[in-house]
C-alpha cells in the first residue's frame, strides 16, 4: 500500500482533520438513513483511542458556494453523538485558536465545507486555512475521493495524512479484487446504457477473465451481433463499439457472457404477461425485460470456478418483478459461495446495492461499496485525486 492508515500516524495529543462523507438522507431535519454515519464510526472512535481529537469536514447536498440554511450540517449532531457514544461540537465558522482551545477529546462537526465556492475549486487559501485547523489529515470519504477539492486533496497535501478505516476497507477491497486479484476473476457490470460504461467494459476486459453483461446494455451487444431486439431498450447508434468491445475482450482472452435467452413482455409494469424465449427469437412487437434461466445456470457455473468477483449493475429490470429474477438467482450464488470462503466478491453503485439488498443478499458479500461515482472511476482504471493526495 502506498498509502498510509491511522496504524502508521502518532495521534496522541493531535488534532485530526477527518474528511467523512455523511450526505444522509434527512426528514423533517432527522436522518431517515444513518448508513453513512455508521460506517465512519470506526475511524472516530480509533482516533479518540489513539489520543486524537477528531475534527469533521464534510458536505451535505449541492450547496455551489453558498450558504443554504437547509443543507446545514448542524441538524446530524444527534445522530453523530449517539453513534459516537460522545457529545459532537458544532462549530459553524472555526478558528484555529477554537478548535486547539478545547478538550484533548473533542470531537468537533465544522459546517459544510461546500459553503465557501473555495471548496469545489481546490483553492489553495481554503486549503492552506484548513490546514491551520489540525495537526494530521485522515481521509475516511471513498465516495469523495474522485473529487479534487480542498476538503479532499488540497489539505492532504499541506499535511501528514492517511486513510480512514473505511477508506483503508474500501481501498484494500478494491485493490485486492482489481489490482492483485486471485483468478479466475469475472465481473458482472449491468445498467441501461453501454455509454455510460464504456471506459469500465474497456478497462475490465484486460483484466479479468469473464465478463458478463446483463441489463439495457446487453441489448445493444446483442444488436450489435446481428439479432433482433424487437422494442427493447438498445443504444443502436453504439453497436460498433460494442463490437469493437467484443474483438478487445476476444485480444486479451476475456469471456463475454450475453443473454442466450430473455424474458419478454409487451410492456414495463408489475407481473406484466411474459415469456422467455431464446436470444435470437425476441418478438418484434416485445420488450427484454430479464435474462433467462439458462443465462442463469451459466452465470452460476462462472460464479462456481471463479475466486474473485466483481459486480456493478444487475442483470434485469429488477426493480419491478418478476423481472428481478436473474439478478435475484445470481447474486445468490455469489452470496452462498461469498458465505462459504469460496469467492472474495465486491459490489458497488447505486442500483447495484439496491439489487442486492433486494435479493437479500448483501450482508453476504466481502465488500459493498456504497461510494457511487468513485468507485466506478476506481472500476475505469481512472486515478482518483482523493487517494492520489494520500500517496504523496
Amino acid at each position: 500500500m502506498a498509502w498510509k492508515t491511522l496504524d502508521d500516524m502518532d495521534l496522541a495529543g493531535k488534532r485530526v482533520l477527518v474528511r467523512v462523507d455523511i450526505n444522509v438522507p434527512m426528514d423533517k431535519g432527522v436522518v431517515t438513513d444513518a448508513t453513512r454515519i455508521e460506517r465512519i464510526v470506526p475511524t472516530i472512535k480509533d482516533i479518540l483511542a489513539m489520543g486524537g481529537s477528531p475534527i469533521l469536514l464534510a458536505h451535505f447536498g449541492r450547496p455551489k458556494g453558498k450558504h443554504v440554511p437547509e443543507m446545514s450540517l448542524k441538524p446530524l449532531v444527534p445522530a453523530l453523538s449517539d453513534a459516537f457514544g460522545t457529545e459532537v461540537t458544532f462549530i459553524e465558522r472555526p478558528s484555529h485558536d477554537e478548535i486547539f482551545g478545547m478538550p484533548g477529546d473533542a470531537v468537533v462537526l465544522i459546517e459544510n465545507t461546500r459553503f465557501s465556492a473555495m471548496e469545489e475549486a481546490n483553492d489553495p487559501q481554503m486549503a492552506g486555512f484548513l490546514s491551520t485547523l489540525g495537526d494530521v489529515y485522515c481521509n475516511d470519504a471513498f465516495s469523495a475521493a474522485h473529487r479534487a477539492h480542498a476538503s479532499t486533496t488540497g489539505v492532504a497535501e499541506l499535511m501528514p495524512a492517511c486513510a480512514g478505516r473505511l477508506m483503508q476497507a474500501e481501498l484494500s477491497a478494491l485493490e485486492g479484487a482489481l489490482a492483485t486479484p486471485v483468478r479466475p476473476v469475472v465481473a458482472v457490470v449491468g445498467g441501461a446504457k453501454v455509454s455510460s460504461k464504456l471506459e469500465l467494459l474497456g478497462n475490465l476486459v484486460a483484466k479479468v477473465d469473464h465478463l458478463v453483461i446483463g441489463g439495457g446494455m446487453a441489448n445493444t451487444f446483442l444488436a450489435a451481433k446481428g439479432l433482433n431486439v424487437g422494442k427493447s431498450l438498445c443504444e443502436h447508434d453504439m453497436t460498433d463499439t460494442a463490437l469493437e468491445i467484443l474483438e478487445k475482450a476476444k485480444a486479451a482472452n476475456c469471456e463475454i457472457i450475453l443473454p442466450s435467452d430473455i424474458v419478454v413482455a409487451a410492456e414495463f409494469a408489475a407481473g406484466a404477461a411474459n415469456e422467455t424465449v431464446a436470444a435470437e427469437a425476441c418478438p418484434a412487437d416485445k420488450m427484454i425485460l430479464d435474462a433467462g434461466p439458462d443465462t442463469v445456470a451459466k452465470i452460476v457455473s462462472v460464479f462456481e470456478t471463479a475466486k474473485t468477483l466483481i459486480w456493478n449493475g444487475p442483470l434485469g429490470a429488477f426493480e419491478i418483478k418478476p423481472f428481478n429474477a436473474a439478478t435475484d438467482a445470481a447474486a445468490a450464488k455469489a452470496a452462498e459461495l461469498s458465505k462459504s470462503g469460496a469467492l472474495v466478491s465486491v459490489a458497488g453503485g447505486g442500483d447495484t446495492v439496491a439489487a442486492l439488498n433486494g435479493a437479500g443478499a448483501a450482508d453476504s458479500f466481502t465488500y459493498i461499496s456504497t461510494a457511487g461515482g468513485a468507485f466506478l472511476e476506481w472500476m475505469e482504471g481512472k486515478t482518483l485525486p482523493g487517494v492520489a493526495a494520500l500517496e504523496q
